[in-house]
């Protein structure tokens, strides 16, 4: 592999720096360094055998069955014909659920050409109660909560589904989320999430960030009691706790809305419920830049939301960090073998959360390109606050709001 070749070639330029005649002073130096980045790596390691293990439990966990089927709505915020769009909202038409559905779509533009996959679904589906609700009207700079609140008037039931127009759902997926929010106490259901890759190198590995990194990282959080997320791709809740947390105007200026939801159901004294049931979220990047600009996005969104949780999530990539001890070691054998360990245990807990969910795993070839893009991208994240959304530029302040900005 072009990669591998590239390291080695790089380590044995550092191991001759190393051994050259330099200042001890610099020698000891290097050497103190790479132990730093071996111990951060013997840690990595660690909680990788941790994640593999806590991501076989929380899917092996049982979800609950409702006792009733009431109506619900499901709302989603259309733009643009994204990549199996028309799949995506398909998979939410054939859901095996006894009781009304009505599926809310919404649009800022009426020549989003999304309405057209929506005309289509109409077709596919001629049975199902589809409202469609076109208004340009911005409440924030958030867009799809813009977009949220344009179309909540229209909504018609008790309990609704929130879920992004690129996410799709296993036929059972609704009668599983009604179900948790039958549990006494429960105000809002969310869902981890898998990435599905549209063809091409930027979305394969968008997809492998999500499924070997953000999803483990998620699952390892709440079963140490350190992470209380909440995920767009499904916010399952009543229309009474909406009216109890105030509403979604307060969250038109958050880049993290999903998260901010979750929070303000936890303040007002309900829980917030993630069963072991995950959706598919479409990855359809279109080069390198468009992936680093959603990837530096995402990751900017968690410094905003929790910024020490983010410094130390640095520690959850034992691969790079071996890599640094390497190099600055002028190729130690210790460091050679954090680095094979590193591989070693990043691949296991690949084939277990694939294990775990039934699927076939794709592009492990990738992974150790991956796992240093990944590095590369947690610390390019906390030199700026600047994050582009659909093709506009923000900057986001420590409080997680939206300013938007000219591009320069």
């Amino acid at each position: 592999m072009t990669w591998l070749v590239c390291l080695v070639g790089l380590v044995t330029a550092l191991e001759l720096f190393v051994r050259a005649d330099v200042p001890h002073s610099i020698h000891i130096l290097f050497m103190a360094i790479a132990a730093l980045f071996g111990a951060s790596a013997l840690f990595g390691i660690a909680y990788t055998l941790l994640a593999t293990v806590l991501v076989c439990r929380f899917f092996a966990q049982v979800t609950s069955a409702p006792t009733s089927f009431p109506p619900v709505t499901i709302v989603k915020p259309l733009h643009g014909d994204e990549w199996k769009l028309i799949d995506n909202l398909t998979s939410f038409c054939q859901q095996d659920y006894p009781g009304p559905i009505q599926f809310l779509f919404g649009v800022h533009d009426s020549a989003d050409p999304a309405l057209k996959v929506v005309e289509t679904l109409r077709q596919l589906h001629p049975d199902a109660h589809i409202t469609v609700v076109t208004d340009a009207r911005m409440h924030g700079p958030n867009r799809k909560v813009s977009n949220i609140i344009n179309m909540m008037p229209h909504a018609q039931h008790e309990l609704l589904v929130f879920a992004d127009s690129d996410v799709s759902a296993a036929p059972d997926y609704l009668r599983h989320v009604v179900g948790e929010l039958h549990k006494p106490e429960v105000g809002l259901v969310t869902c981890v999430y898998r990435g599905r890759p549209a063809p091409g190198l930027w979305p394969r590995l968008s997809a492998l960030a999500i499924n070997y990194h953000f999803l483990p990282s998620v699952i390892t959080g709440l079963a140490l009691g350190l992470a209380r997320p909440c995920f767009g791709q499904t916010i399952a809740t009543r229309r009474t706790t909406l009216e109890k947390i105030g509403g979604f105007a307060q969250f038109a200026s958050l880049l993290a809305e999903d998260n901010a939801i979750g929070e303000a159901v936890r303040a007002a004294g309900e829980k917030v419920a993630i069963p072991p049931l995950v959706v598919l979220h479409t990855c359809d990047e279109k080069s390198a830049a468009a992936l680093a600009a959603h990837e530096l996005r995402w990751s900017r969104t968690i410094r905003a939301v929790d910024p020490a949780g983010h410094l130390g999530s640095a520690l959850t990539h034992p691969f790079p960090l071996a890599l640094l001890a390497l190099l600055l070691s002028g190729g130690a054998e210790w460091a050679w073998m954090l680095v094979l360990a590193a591989l070693c245990v990043r691949t296991v807990l690949t084939l277990q959360s694939d294990s775990a969910l039934r699927q076939s795993g794709r592009d492990l070839w990738l992974l150790p390109l991956r796992d240093m893009a990944s590095f590369a991208v947690l610390i390019a994240s906390f030199f700026s606050t600047r994050v582009v959304w659909r093709g506009a530029y923000f900057e986001v302040d420590r409080n997680g709001l939206l300013r938007p900005v000219q591009d320069e």
